[in-house]
């Protein structure tokens, strides 16, 4: 359903991310509208793509942002940089009451992912979209410890070469980092740790993401409709979103033991999840999900939060 009454959004970084959030707002029939597209480098595709779709542009980075006309305006910015850059950019504006939406690993504000923990945040006016393996693989083990106690929880992200730019590659410890405490506060585990895979294949391949529990021992048919049902719902805003096989289960025991001494469990199941992220080819091409999760989700998050909040 299309809106008649927009909220304003303006977003920095003229990269990858930036760009294709911008494509998926332009395409997109819900609250938000993009006012600004702010960058660094005057001669990037981000920038003269947007110019492109008429939208007033800056390649003088947050500065620039606010001397536009248009920040009279600006409800939301999303920052689409990096970790260093974000907290300079959050101080810059935090006078002017804007809604940070921050896709990268800085953690200022509050872990969010929208089907999981948005809804009992408020008034928060810097969410941070945790991290692409956080979107894709947080969701199962929050859906898994619905069922049972996670007493550990370990992701693993494989992203091709070719959709890991420099920030991505800049930001490799903040995202294991952030990656692993989201884990522990909105996934639901008591111990969190992520790996990254960055790989090299050719033709590129499309994001895979793996994600182990150890849990009490649980209904597998609940473990599973929990998972199934999850999925579904990041379905919702990420189509390419699919489990890759059948979850599976492994009974732990004295016969099966667990080498995880610092986590103590001495009997339990083990469940693997295998997903895979196909992106929506708004601007970047369809293996680089690990990409298209994050504006999918940042997207989400800003929606909900101006019909709830800003559009109330």
């Amino acid at each position: 359903m299309a809106h008649a009454k927009k909220i304003k959004a303006a977003i920095i970084g003229s990269g990858n991310i930036g760009t294709d959030l911008l494509k998926k707002i332009q395409r997109s029939d819900g609250p938000i509208e993009c006012v600004a597209f702010v960058g660094i480098d005057p001669d990037s595709d981000g920038l003269r793509k947007a110019a492109e779709m008429g939208v007033p542009v800056t390649h003088e980075g947050v500065e620039g942002l606010l001397r536009m006309p248009e920040m009279t305006d600006i409800k939301i910015v999303f920052d689409a940089t990096c970790a260093g850059a974000h907290r300079a950019n959050s101080e810059a504006l935090a006078p002017h009451g804007v809604c940070m939406m921050d896709l990268t690993p800085a953690a200022i504000g509050p872990f969010v992912v929208p089907v999981v923990n948005l809804d009992a945040l408020r008034d928060v006016s810097n969410v941070n979209m945790v991290t692409c393996g956080g979107q894709a693989t947080i969701p199962i083990v929050a859906a898994i410890s619905k069922v049972a106690p996670v007493h550990y929880g370990e992701i693993v992200a494989s992203i091709s070469s070719r959709s890991a730019g420099p920030g991505t590659r800049a930001n490799i410890d903040e995202f294991t980092e952030t990656t692993s405490r989201a884990i522990e506060i909105v996934g639901g585990a008591k111990k969190g740790k992520a790996i990254i895979v960055i790989n090299p294949a050719e033709p590129p391949l499309i994001m895979r993401d793996t994600v182990f529990t150890l849990t009490d021992n649980a209904n597998q048919d609940e473990i599973r409709a929990a998972v199934a049902d999850m999925v579904a719902q990041v379905q919702s805003y990420v189509p390419g979103y699919r489990l890759k096989q059948q979850v599976q289960f492994e009974v732990i025991g004295d016969n099966n033991p667990v080498n995880l001494p610092e986590i103590g469990l001495k009997s339990g199941l083990k469940t693997t999840v295998f997903l895979e992220v196909e992106g929506a080819g708004d601007y970047l091409p369809n293996y680089a999900g690990n990409l298209d999760i994050m504006t999918a989700a940042a997207l989400a998050t800003a929606e909900r939060i101006a019909i709830k909040r800003l559009l109330a």
